[in-house]
């Protein structure tokens, strides 16, 4: 059976105020059924990178809510960064992973370029292999620094070679967007130890290849941080592999006196791009990929090996009794214990936790009862997807359970200090922020999770719709619970805006957790034959 995978890294034009690149990230995640393997933003660039990977009508779905949120909260007018731009959602690729070819990643770049031009009155642009014109395929042709948001914004609609391939000929707010697909590329920086951003110019000219230089490589010079840095693309790292790269580039450093200090991957890239590069600079020419241990072990999993169905024996010296671990909730029976103690802590916002991580557990429950079952061979990538992020919220609450229990340690500590302390009111304010971000992130990660049981509750398998409506439930629970307790913190804050901040936000979770709850237990209702 075929199960398509699609890769996009849409690049946004926000890499300075986190609770904007947060609200995209949270569209993306929550539009569609995708898994978000990366976030990576840079404030020099002012720039973020979101890499998600699912089937291709939930990737497409998710992607135009991307696009939309970005435009609700970038304005182009008032951005700057190092990094050349055309608008709010900059860039966004679309890359077959496996099951499907480019020719259908392209229709997804068309479709979606289309709906964004006509619903969001976005000027689109199509590149690479989606590109309509022979000029428009690299996308240095498109945008560049000397070509950004401004100069696109003259010319547009008197320039014929600038007329967008979707949606108006005027550029608003948040800009235009170039949409497209591509093979897999690697982004790859290259930091100097100088802040002479033209020697950094001067090597990105001699290496990229519209310059004469490597063929698959794309580059430029940036300041960032203080230090002069070499920003690349390698667009086909298998043909100029990033050893041959970062050599030339040490040559090249060498004729201006300077010498690479460190470099950076932006994003993700793929396990042969490393293997490849510690072949080379190891020398380990009769190297072979399945030497890796890992490689090994999933080898031998994949064939049904005693790896896979039985436990090996434990040694002797293994099975004497470990210590407690610090980190993390108590098991059940010991967590009521010590709710019920009468100590402060743990209490209602380490519970409100834990009931998040029961909603996120039975969520991921539902979707792995429905993942190999043939009724739902549908829904299978959706299931997997569903489970993994369901998987990673059970994670994040239960780390929230800690957290919340030193959240509110730290507020005793503030109060507790002598009342001449010069340091004693900034601690108490510092301390009840981190007391109401901790239960406001709980509530945030809550809502996750019952927006995962409303997919189970819809698509998953039947037989457990009612566990799928409890984790709706116990969601709900998490948030109320959570929101008392974010309530009950920014009381005492002196910033009033910062408060109302607080309030509005959770005020926002809880309608949102309040609808879901009605939606989800009516249709698991109906689907189980009670209503």
């Amino acid at each position: 059976m075929k199960r398509p995978l699609v890769e996009c890294i849409p690049n946004f034009s926000e890499g300075r105020r986190p609770e904007v690149v947060d609200a995209i990230v949270s569209a993306i995640q929550h539009s569609a059924a995708i898994q978000i393997l990366d976030t990576s933003s840079d404030p020099d660039h002012n720039r973020t990178v979101v890499t998600f990977v699912g089937p291709p009508e939930e990737v497409e779905r998710a992607a135009f809510a991307g696009i939309k949120t970005a435009a609700e909260h970038i304005d182009m007018a008032s951005h700057n960064g190092e990094h050349p731009r055309l608008g709010a959602a900059d860039v966004v690729p679309f890359v077959p992973i496996r099951d499907i070819t480019m020719d259908e990643c392209i229709a997804i770049a068309q479709r979606l370029g289309q709906r964004v031009g006509t619903d969001l009155e976005i000027p689109v642009y199509l590149y690479e292999s989606a590109a309509t014109r022979p000029e428009r395929e690299n996308l240095a042709k498109l945008r560049s620094g000397k070509f950004q948001y401004e100069q696109l914004k003259e010319v547009i609609g008197t320039d014929p070679d600038r007329m967008p391939d979707f949606g108006p000929a005027v550029v608003g707010p948040a800009g235009a967007s170039v949409i497209g697909a591509r093979p897999p590329l690697v982004a790859y920086n290259v930091y100097l130890n100088t802040d002479n951003v033209d020697i950094a110019t001067q090597i990105a000219r001699a290496i990229r290849h519209s310059s004469g230089g490597l063929r698959f490589v794309k580059g430029a010079g940036f300041l960032v941080e203080g230090q002069a840095q070499v920003s690349m693309n390698l667009t086909d790292y298998r043909k100029t592999p990033v050893y041959r790269v970062m050599e030339t580039i040490r040559r090249e450093a060498e004729r201006y006196g300077v010498m690479v200090t460190f470099s950076e991957l932006i994003g993700l890239a793929p396990e042969e791009f490393f293997i490849d590069t510690a072949r080379w600079y190891l020398q380990l020419d009769k190297f072979k990929p399945d030497q890796v241990l890992e490689y090994r072990i999933q080898q031998a999993e994949a064939e049904s090996s005693p790896l896979a169905e039985e436990e090996p024996p434990v040694p002797a010296e293994a099975a004497r009794p470990l210590k407690p671990v610090e980190a993390g909730p108590p098991a059940p029976a010991q967590f009521a214990a010590a709710v019920a103690s009468g100590e402060p802590t743990p209490g209602g916002g380490a519970v409100a936790a834990l009931a998040g991580a029961l909603s996120a557990a039975l969520a991921e429950m539902v979707a792995r009862l429905t993942v190999g079952k043939k009724r739902y061979a549908e829904v299978e990538e959706t299931m997997q997807a569903v489970a993994a992020g369901a998987s990673e919220l059970r994670r994040q609450l239960l780390d929230a359970v800690s957290d919340d229990v030193q959240a509110f340690d730290e507020v005793m500590e503030a109060y507790r200090l002598p009342k001449d302390d010069p340091g004693r009111a900034e601690a108490i304010q510092t301390g009840l922020a981190r007391a109401a971000d901790v239960p406001l992130n709980v509530a945030r990660l809550a809502l996750d999770a019952m927006q995962l049981a409303q997919q189970v509750a819809t698509q998953g398998n039947s037989n457990a719709v009612t566990d799928a409506a409890t984790a709706v439930l116990m969601g709900l629970a998490a948030v109320e619970a959570a929101a008392l307790n974010v309530r009950v913190n920014v009381i005492g804050l002196d910033d009033a805006d910062s408060a109302a901040r607080y309030a509005n936000d959770i005020a926002a979770i809880v309608e949102q957790a309040r609808e879901l709850r009605e939606v989800v237990v009516t249709a698991a209702e109906e689907r189980a034959g009670l209503a």
